[in-house]
């Protein structure tokens, strides 16, 4: 159905509500102000309603005119919107950009690039998800983020680029007052037998689910990620292993205790990855500082 209310129009209302004149709205928008009363008149006589209460000196809105003001300015506004996207799209710059991190590493130094980046590009949209294990490599798969931080291991095939952030050293450890951390020297697998195991529940959708560092057969307490994995192990309620540079504030508190256990874990390397495809200007931007920037992430 054709709606007689115009952009002109909506403007030239909220430009006479602001002013509470005809007058100030026609020097705003540079018009005669006969020119803004016909403009209204004309609105108000296609609607069939009046938008101003002519009994008062000034411009007043009728309950009618106020709920085309309210929505109106929600119109312009998209409007208004809706132009800086679109010239922007034309330069380069995307609308949306989703961001994942692995919830092992710290996502402040992330997010003090986003800061930086909405300072220069304010109308571009930030997301940032979190995922586990098999999830990173999931997420970048399936389109779910368009760059991800911390994938580990290698691409599930051909199609995608990566760039390596350096490598992450896991310790087995225990809360201060747990039993276990009371054993004078190296545990095994038999002293650890008793003790639930607390692990991070693989966040992957359509890849294979891993699981890494599980000592098989034993109890488990599933979290959905690395700080609630901390506080699990904080509380004394079971072990598991922990990268190191995420805990040594909590090993400095004496909070934490590492066991000499005889099934170290390897380190594991992990890497920033993205699909292999044609960057927008935003996107080549975070690609950029973030290869910059990512050994901030494991310290």
């Amino acid at each position: 159905m054709y709606s007689p209310i115009t952009l002109d129009a909506l403007r030239t209302l909220d430009a006479i509500s602001r002013h509470e004149t005809f007058a100030g709205a026609a020097e705003e928008l540079f018009r005669v102000p006969s020119a803004i009363s016909y403009t209204i008149k004309k609105l108000e006589s296609d609607l069939g309603l009046e938008l101003f209460d002519r009994t008062h000196r000034r411009a007043v809105l009728t309950p009618a005119g106020q709920l085309v003001l309210e929505h109106g300015r929600k119109i312009l506004l998209a409007t208004e919107e809706l132009t800086t996207m679109a010239r922007q799209a034309a330069l380069g710059w995307e609308i949306n950009i989703t961001l994942g991190i692995d919830t092992l590493f710290e996502a402040d130094p992330l997010y003090e690039l986003i800061a930086e980046f909405q300072i220069m590009h304010p109308s571009t949209s930030v997301e940032v998800v979190e995922e586990v294990l098999g999830g990173g490599w999931d997420a970048v798969n399936a389109g779910r983020c368009d760059l991800f931080i911390g994938a580990e291991g290698q691409p599930p095939g051909p199609g995608y680029e990566a760039h390596p952030m350096g490598s992450v050293e896991f310790v087995m450890a225990v809360a201060a007052n747990h039993p276990l951390a009371q054993i004078a020297g190296p545990v095994s697998a038999e002293d650890i037998h008793a003790y639930p195991t607390v692990v991070i529940a693989d966040s992957s959708r359509n890849l294979p689910v891993r699981s890494v560092g599980l000592l098989d057969g034993r109890a488990q307490i599933t979290v959905p990620n690395l700080q609630k994995k901390l506080e699990v192990q904080l509380k004394g309620m079971g072990v598991g292993y922990l990268p190191l540079f995420r805990i040594k504030n909590h090993l400095a508190a004496g909070e934490l205790k590492i066991l000499q256990y005889e099934q170290a874990r390897e380190k594991h390397s992990f890497s920033l990855a993205w699909r292999k495809q044609t960057m927008g200007q935003g996107l080549q931007w975070f690609l950029t500082k973030l290869i910059e920037h990512s050994a901030r992430f494991i310290v």
